[in-house]
């Protein structure tokens, strides 16, 4: 279903107030929903089914993370304390049957008296999006219906499209993130000279390898080893592009090229303690197959997460191999794979 934008949201008071004050400028944290809703929801069926699509696992990691970071505020608790109300994604869910519900008298006094009543007799119009209602820089998303049945039905069908406006609300955060410090305009220079691909290297990020047959780069802090892998080969036929193909290029350079400090170790893929998520998908508009799992360093206690790529340039006949990898032992690891994937995604063919 799709989301509708709401051209004004409909609080003259606030307004008045507003106009009469500096507007803050929301802040808060990648991947964070604040849950606006009476407590009696949160803590029924409404809420579980909430806590089940949006805390759902983030694919693919070592330990379980949730896709999204749920916080959850009564109408109340956001009016006693302002800060509360600059924070930066909020999602409005309520029963509007229940007109002495306070989250319900705030949806229907942002989305109109027109379109709550609309939802009344059509569940397909049960939804609605908002920006900069406290604060310049927030999306307000808005789930309503008639009866708890009807709402956690509308929480279930439209969680594909609230999870992906979500998602591209946050990519500036996101690039914000991984281009902290800016570009490596150097090693930009010398991935395209060695292999002809583009690919947008943040500034903290060093050439560990160059030798012609692979290029790794890689991103060191004292908590975190972030680390990207090319490798170009010929296309011959589509079977290259299968999940057992994508496994075994990628444990033949994990073999060849990554190992720790102890003798007779290398890196490879851990397919049995989790399985390897396989898609199609594209990366700036070329074919391409994704895989997602964990890796480990056989002989060693070590591992991490990855994702590999094998992207098609069907005007060369050549297939790149892309892979990001983590080690981050103790810390958490969603937000470091979102931009080891963002830097990836810069990739074009020259």
């Amino acid at each position: 279903m799709l989301l509708l934008l709401l051209s004004t949201l409909q609080s003259c008071s606030e307004d008045v107030q507003r106009s009469m004050k500096a507007i803050p400028t929301a802040f808060g944290q990648l991947n964070e929903i604040v849950i606006v809703m009476d407590d009696e929801l949160w803590e029924s069926p409404v809420g579980d089914t909430i806590r089940y699509y949006y805390s759902s696992a983030y694919p693919l990691l070592p330990q379980p993370e949730p896709v999204f970071d749920l916080r959850h505020f009564t109408p109340l608790e956001l009016k006693k304390d302002p800060l509360r109300k600059e924070l930066r994604t909020y999602m409005l869910v309520g029963n509007l049957s229940d007109e002495d519900s306070p989250t319900a008298q705030m949806i229907r006094k942002d989305i109109g008296e027109e379109m709550s009543e609309s939802a009344r007799g059509d569940i397909t119009k049960n939804n609605a999006a908002g920006r900069d209602k406290w604060a310049k820089g927030q999306l307000l998303l808005y789930q309503f219906a008639y009866s708890n049945q009807d709402l956690i039905k509308v929480l279930k069908e439209n969680y594909p499209a609230i999870k992906k406006r979500v998602n591209k609300f946050d990519e500036k955060k996101l690039e914000s993130y991984a281009y902290l410090n800016g570009v490596n305009n150097n090693l930009i220079n010398e991935v395209k000279e060695s292999i002809g691909i583009s690919i947008r290297m943040p500034s903290d990020y060093f050439m560990a390898i160059n030798d012609g047959e692979v290029i790794w780069m890689r991103k060191e802090t004292d908590k975190t080893s972030s680390n990207i892998m090319l490798r170009k080969v010929k296309y011959e036929d589509q079977e290259q592009l299968s999940k057992e193909n994508l496994i075994a290029m990628r444990d033949s350079l994990g073999k060849k090229y990554v190992s720790s400090t102890i003798e007779d170790t290398y890196m490879q893929v851990n397919d049995e303690d989790l399985p390897v998520i396989f898609n199609t998908t594209k990366v700036n508009g070329n074919y391409a197959v994704e895989g997602r799992g964990v890796w480990e360093i056989v002989n060693d206690f070590m591992g991490g997460s990855f994702i590999s790529y094998l992207i098609l340039n069907p005007n060369k006949g050549e297939l790149l191999f892309v892979d990001g990898f983590l080690h981050a032992p103790g810390e958490d690891k969603r937000d470091f794979m979102e931009q080891l994937d963002y830097v990836i995604h810069t990739i074009k063919f020259q």
